[in-house]
């Protein structure tokens, strides 16, 4: 090798070999900070790649799990509704046979009517009240949504002072069903389906202000005007005269997402368990209780009897769908917490450092360091054994 002193290869050898353990030096002090050996795409691509598929599965498992969770407990608020449900039909089928006996006189008998009748109403009031992060779960608002008709949202009303209907809520309403309104008197509106009517006193409205008219009992709605003027009670009514609304059957169920995918899905039904939905068909509890007559004789408690007979049968069988649904779903978050342990396991092992490793290869690049270091001095050193030549010359 010649003997030169413009350039010192072996120098810049060392100092080279010197930076590469000084980049394997940090990036072992990067994984071991960090706790991952990808830090960045250039780490690994496709280890990169993969774990990130992985990763989001894992968020959507973990995710899936939480929205199950949330769907019983959507299903055991249903559940425990209709528990106390059939308490109330119990009693009711109790005080059916009651008067299906002679014994009892008229006075007694409009007694247990009375009963009854309060019995229904709370059937009603008890699914009415039952929600769950403000849907109702009883009253078939699942399975019903206003579909069309001219008492539609946005609907210009007939007087001059403009005004429009908000909205209009239905999910007490029949699905499939055609309803229509009507001016009885100067501030009463009726609502019919051609079979039951309820009529509903309208307000006046301010002149920002807005009016809620709530059909209760047989049929029961809502309609919501808001006004940009003030407009009076008798002027809504005429504006509302003629409208009809049209109900449409919507699913029926309640979708839950317990997976990763948009297929990973647990369908259950909500059905109506109102009184005038449950019991024999035709002659349901809430049809033949109206008022406090409904067991006045021995052939109205045995009709009445019958029909409670199929409404304990109509809630059981809610009940039953609502118990299967809970254990598929409790089995589908057993099954979601599998698939996210081994699906962690499978990233953690792509993306995760091996700290024994990493600390092996720590110690060996500070070693490699030190030599490097000294070499580089030694290297830098060499040059000087020319000046001994240029002394002797």
């Amino acid at each position: 090798m010649p003997l030169v002193i413009n350039t010192n290869t072996q120098a810049l050898n060392a100092q080279r070999n010197l930076g590469i353990t000084g980049g394997k030096m940090g990036k072992a002090l990067e994984q071991l900070s960090s706790g991952l050996r990808i830090n960045r795409a250039a780490d690994d691509a496709a280890g990169l790649a993969i774990s990130e598929k992985l990763r989001s599965q894992v968020r959507g498992l973990t995710q899936g799990a939480r929205n199950a969770q949330d769907g019983i407990s959507m299903l055991q608020t249903a559940e425990g509704a209709l528990n106390e449900v059939t308490s109330m039909l119990q009693r009711m089928r109790e005080l059916s046979v009651q008067a299906g006996n002679s014994t009892l006189g008229a006075a007694d008998r409009t007694a247990v009517g009375e009963e009854m009748l309060t019995l229904k109403n709370e059937i009603d009031n008890t699914a009415s009240r039952t929600k769950f992060n403000g849907l109702a779960l009883l009253t078939g608002a699942l399975s019903t949504s206003q579909s069309g008709g001219t008492a539609i949202v946005g609907l210009a009303m007939n007087t001059t002072t403009t005004s429009s209907i908000s909205s209009i809520d239905v999910s007490k309403l029949k699905s499939g069903t055609t309803y229509t309104l009507s001016k009885v008197s100067a501030t009463v509106v009726r609502l019919t389906d051609g079979t039951n009517s309820v009529d509903a006193t309208v307000g006046a409205i301010g002149a920002t202000g807005q009016e809620t008219i709530t059909f209760t009992g047989a049929l029961q709605a809502s309609i919501t005007i808001v006004g940009a003027a003030a407009k009076a009670a008798t002027d809504i009514g005429t504006d509302l005269d003629t409208k009809t609304i049209i109900t449409a059957a919507g699913s029926g169920t309640a979708s839950y997402q317990v997976g990763a995918q948009a297929s990973d899905t647990i369908s259950v039904g909500y059905a109506n368990m109102q009184s005038t939905a449950i019991g024999t068909g035709g002659s349901q509890i809430g049809v033949l209780i109206t008022d406090n007559t409904s067991v006045s004789s021995v052939a109205k408690a045995n009709t009445l009897l019958s029909s409670v007979d199929q409404a304990i049968q109509d809630v059981s069988t809610q009940r039953a769908k609502f118990g299967a649904a809970q254990n598929q779903i409790e089995a589908a978050i057993n099954s979601l917490g599998v698939a996210a342990e081994n699906l962690s396991a499978s990233e953690s092992r792509i993306r995760d450092a091996d700290i024994a490793e990493v600390s092996t290869r720590l110690v060996s690049a500070q070693i490699m360091q030190q030599a490097g270091v000294s070499v580089l001095s030694q290297a830098n050193s060499s040059a000087q054994v020319v000046t001994t030549l240029l002394q002797r010359m």
